[in-house]
């Protein structure tokens, strides 16, 4: 497993890690993603997840790095102290190496946040600090809040057919070194993606570099500078086959065939707002009315 530094921090992190949204497989296949050098875990105090991926990391601990999130109904000081503290115990650990916001929350002022973060960092319960979901200035204000301490990662989506941050979060990133950890690299499944690839570039380059459809489309992902990866497996079988996403490269010139032949996006502000207001079962109702299109006509909302 390729390995990579996280921000500036002398930290180095798998480019390709586990993520658990959804995830409903047990502690073996995340397991198995560790012992194949997925050392790096995502999760958070939503998902409903972190008691299996503390039963995933007991034995590991030292060597993996572990990654939870606080939901921002929790971003007052004495609830985010509470909310961190109900999160070590599922996990079974006394301290988490990345302590993400899970989305903005404007009704709660960041400097109150903040503040209460670095009194988990100088408890030593929290080594590092990352946010997810967070627009340019989002991201400004909280590194501003933070003060001494970087922010050092921006959990947000980016796969080959939805590269909305590539406009301004970006190149923000990169230049102010926070780490982009993208999350739904294979968008919600390879399905959606082969819907944007209608003249089969994808399964070309599967042809011709014998590995699969999704470690194609994940290594195009991590393969962009700054930016690593967390795919989601619900099967030894699938983690496996996203953690051989590494250690090897796509060529510029597939790189180059893929950007070309593979259509894709980048959502506008209406398009945000959409996805982050609309409540998940309508959001989910959609998503089926539009699986059930026609290709052509799913490909003009991917």
């Amino acid at each position: 497993m390729i390995v990579t530094e996280l921000a500036k921090t002398g930290v180095f992190i798998p480019e390709i890690g586990l993520g658990t949204w959804e995830y409903h497989a047990g502690p073996l296949p995340l397991r198995k993603g560790l012992d194949a050098g997925a050392l790096f875990i995502d999760t958070a105090e939503s998902y409903g997840s972190e008691s299996v991926v503390g039963k995933a990391v007991r034995g590991l601990r030292d060597r993996v790095f572990l990654a939870t999130k606080v939901s921002p109904q929790n971003f007052r000081p004495a609830d985010l102290s509470r909310s961190v503290e109900a999160s070590l115990k599922r996990l079974g650990t006394d301290f988490v190496d990345l302590l993400q916001l899970h989305e903005p929350n404007s009704a709660i002022p960041i400097d109150e946040t903040m503040g209460a973060v670095v009194k988990l960092i100088t408890a030593g319960k929290v080594k590092f600090v990352g946010v997810s979901n967070f627009s340019v200035t989002q991201l400004y204000a909280a590194q501003k809040a933070l003060g001494r301490f970087p922010i050092v990662s921006n959990q947000v989506r980016y796969n080959i057919i939805d590269r909305t941050i590539e406009t301004e979060l970006l190149p923000y990133c990169r230049v102010n070194h926070v780490t982009v950890i993208a999350y739904c690299p294979l968008a919600r499944g390879l399905s959606r993606i082969r819907d944007c690839d209608p003249t089969g570039a994808i399964d070309e380059l599967s042809r011709e570099t014998g590995k699969s459809p999704a470690q194609i489309v994940i290594n195009w992902c991590v393969c962009q500078a700054g930016v690593v990866a967390i795919p989601k497996g619900n099967s030894v079988e699938h983690i496996l086959d996203n953690c051989g996403a590494s250690d090897w490269r796509l060529s510029q010139e597939q790189l180059a065939l893929l950007n070309e032949r593979v259509q894709h996006r980048r959502r506008n502000r209406f398009d945000q707002l959409v996805r982050q207001w609309v409540p998940g079962p309508l959001q989910s109702l959609a998503i089926q009315t539009l699986n059930a299109m026609p290709p052509g006509i799913r490909r003009r909302f991917r």
